[in-house]
Order: C-alpha cells, then sequence, then structure tokens
C-alpha cells in the first residue's frame, strides 16, 4: 500500500508564506550599517578623513538632512519630518513584501527597507544620520554616504530593473466546455 498524499514538507509554501525572509535580508543591512557606524564612531573625530585610496576616504560627518544634505540647514523639524517619511515608508515596504514578488523585486523592497530602517535609528536616536564614506577626484568630492544608503541605492535600481522585465501573462481560463 502507497501513500499517494504528498507529504507536508514537499509541498512549497506559497510566496507570500515566506514574505518573513525578506525581513532577515533587511534585518542583516541594519546591522552592518549600525555595526560600522558604530565603528567609525569610535574611531574618528568628526570630519576626520582618512584617504585609502587617491579617490576614496574614510570620513566622519553628520547629516541632519536627507540626500546630498536636502534640508540640513533647516530649524530642526526635518528631524521628525524625515523620520515621519522613513516610518511611512517602512509600512508600505512591509505591506509591498507581504504581497509577495519575484526575488529581484522583493530583493529591492529588502534593501530600501533595510536602509531606510538604519537611518532612521540614527534620526531618532543621534538626531542626525552618520556618514563615512566619501568618494573624491582632483578637488571634486561626492557627498558623504554609508551603507543604509548604499542599500537603498542599490535596492532602487533593481525595482527600476525589475519595471523593465517581461512578465508572463496570466494562462487564460479554460472554455467552459472542456473542464
Amino acid at each position: 500500500m502507497t501513500d499517494t498524499a504528498p507529504a507536508a514538507a514537499a509541498v512549497p509554501l506559497p510566496a507570500t508564506a515566506r514574505w518573513w525572509r525578506w525581513l532577515v535580508v533587511a534585518a542583516a543591512v541594519v546591522v552592518v550599517d549600525q555595526a560600522t557606524k558604530a565603528l567609525v564612531l569610535g574611531s574618528f573625530r568628526p570630519g576626520q578623513e582618512l584617504p585609502l585610496t587617491g579617490f576614496f576616504s574614510l570620513v566622519l560627518a553628520f547629516n541632519t538632512g536627507a540626500a546630498f544634505s536636502f534640508l540640513a540647514g533647516a530649524g530642526g523639524w526635518q528631524r521628525w519630518f524625515f523620520a515621519a517619511v522613513a516610518a511611512v515608508a517602512v509600512a508600505i515596504i512591509t505591506w509591498l513584501l507581504r504581497r509577495g514578488g519575484d526575488r529581484v523585486y522583493c530583493l529591492g523592497l529588502a534593501l530600501i527597507l533595510g536602509g531606510a530602517l538604519g537611518n532612521l535609528y540614527d534620526r531618532l536616536a543621534l538626531g542626525k544620520v552618520v556618514d563615512f564614506l566619501l568618494f573624491h577626484y582632483a578637488g571634486w568630492f561626492y557627498p558623504a554616504f554609508n551603507v543604509a544608503d548604499s542599500a537603498i541605492t542599490v535596492g532602487a535600481a533593481l525595482l527600476i530593473v525589475d519595471s523593465f522585465r517581461q512578465r508572463r501573462a496570466p494562462a487564460p481560463p479554460a472554455p467552459p466546455g472542456n473542464r
């Protein structure tokens, strides 16, 4: 006598049941981001720079604004504004991850989620975001950034790539007489 029922372990879970795995990716981004920031905070004074190559340095910088120091000179209200924007983004991205999608899409969302959480923690705990990666060349300097910013950028690039990918159209329903 053979058992024809599939074993529970052999039945794959739908993608929406595995959405929490993407939260592990986001958590890893937060851990790496916060660990690198703690290392730099413990090793550098504000503004101190350590050139590693002719075009890349480590530097301790703080940003009270958003990307490229947008609104950094505002009177302090921007801390709470950007924290609220990040909190809303975290909620929306978590909802999107629960809905599921392919791997590129979900990885992009998870990287953005981890980056948003890493910078949100800085805003709430320090009132500013810690930046330390600095690219420069012949007197030109790209604004300093951090691991969270890098994760957000890579995640956004993955979402853009994903938006150009071909999707399979769902199979048309069978005609009523062929069921």
